[in-house]
């Protein structure tokens, strides 16, 4: 099979463009032919920069040409979008259906609900955008950027897309990463019979000894902001005098607030930050700890951190909150907390703590839950079922035509 994957990158690597390699990779370690058409946000320099980025994001006339010369050259089977914002806009959706090339559209985030694409907004869970045809709450609180005008920009797109029918009738078929995503693109307006669910993958550890592990501490994996809730993990600390130690894996805007925190309430004995590490790293360290704890008190996406502690056969405690509470089962691969509460988050890590036959138990179940829904190998086969269901469709409708 031919495939044309569309990514717009952006400036600082994220999760996104994580999978979108990974995912490259994968389909080609099957034999397929894939073609990868990347752009990158680092054409958004000074003030003209950001103009035409704006225009671009609701419709890019030269993106549409660009893919249009590529779908002509390669001839694929199928086109996988995975982020089209700012600079290759819905226009490549254009040019897909004007060549009879389905398309698949991947949903990493809530863009196409929300003009900042994180329904997070003041420290809180905002869905005043959600469902709305014109996100104007969005552009007066300048939630992209915290810019008013480049919000405005993103509400443009959504709001010319809905009325024009882009989400409804120009994607053949969108996946989504959990049950409760899906429900939110729903709601947010998309076709609920177009979406598909498909979780990301991470590829299966492979550790440097095979030595018992030593699960003598509670582990951090992420970046260091707001919405990930580790104010609230190291408030659990102070609040509890919780005993076993905590190492924090990342960095990010907080970093330097939440240092003083930890100095602040006296934590700095117990609670250590190591910065951002690499995956072997980072792998090694969630193999010997004794439970991952996922304190975001927003509704995330599909967390590769989650999938990665799975792997590593390592239960997580996480709050009982948008997607995170459908990948963790509580009381099987971890434990649910009230998100935002630091005290019940607190009475989950000693629970754990005085419990660790259960904990043993719930590092089988992570480790087999991982095996059944999140290798390359389950991954690939999900993806090839949407592919080759969507291009069927295609084929049956134009044939009736």
């Amino acid at each position: 099979m031919k495939i044309l994957i569309a990514h717009n990158r952006y400036q600082y690597v994220g999760g996104e463009d994580v999978v979108v390699q990974a995912e490259r990779t994968l389909l080609e370690s099957y034999g397929h032919n894939v073609l990868l058409w990347e752009v990158n946000n680092d054409s958004i320099v000074g003030m003209q920069g950001k103009i035409k980025a704006a225009l671009s994001a609701v419709y890019s006339l030269t993106s549409r040409e660009q893919i249009k010369e590529k779908i002509s050259h390669f001839r694929p089977d199928i086109v996988h979008i995975h982020n089209f914002f700012p600079l290759l806009s819905p226009a490549v959706y254009d040019a897909c259906q004007d060549a009879k090339i389905p398309i698949v559209q991947t949903l990493h985030n809530y863009r196409l609900g929300c003009p900042k694409a994180m329904p997070f907004r003041d420290g809180k869970i905002c869905e005043d955008c959600i469902g709305k045809v014109v996100p104007w709450s969005g552009v007066v609180h300048g939630c992209y950027r915290g810019s008013w005008v480049q919000s405005a920009s993103v509400a443009t797109m959504l709001t010319f897309h809905t009325f024009r029918g882009t989400w409804q009738n120009r994607v053949d078929a969108y996946i989504a990463l959990t049950n409760f995503h899906k429900d939110k693109m729903v709601q947010a307006g998309l076709p609920k019979d177009k979406i598909h669910i498909k979780p990301n993958f991470v590829p299966a550890p492979k550790f440097q000894s095979e030595t018992s592990k030593l699960k003598n501490y509670a582990l951090f994996v992420g970046r260091l902001s707001q919405e990930k809730g580790v104010a609230m993990l190291i408030d659990a600390y102070a609040q509890s005098n919780l005993s076993i130690p905590l190492k924090i894996v990342g960095d990010g805007p907080l970093d330097e607030v939440l240092r003083q925190q930890v100095q602040t309430k006296g934590l700095g004995e117990n609670i250590t930050f190591l910065g951002r590490q690499n995956k072997a790293t980072v792998l090694e360290l969630m193999y010997n700890a004794k439970f991952l704890i996922f304190p975001s008190i927003w509704y995330e996406g599909f967390p590769l951190a989650i999938a990665e502690a799975f792997a590593c056969g390592l239960p997580v405690i996480a709050p009982k909150l948008g997607s995170m509470a459908e990948i963790v089962e509580d009381g099987l691969t971890g434990l649910h907390f009230e998100a935002g509460n630091s005290l019940d988050l607190a009475a989950k890590i000693n629970w754990a703590i005085t419990h660790p036959e259960v904990l043993d138990t719930m590092e089988i179940n992570a480790r087999c839950t991982y095996e059944s829904k999140y290798t390359p190998e389950a991954n690939y086969k999900q993806l090839m079922e949407i592919y080759n269901q969507v291009i069927n469709k295609v084929k049956v409708e134009s044939q009736k035509r």
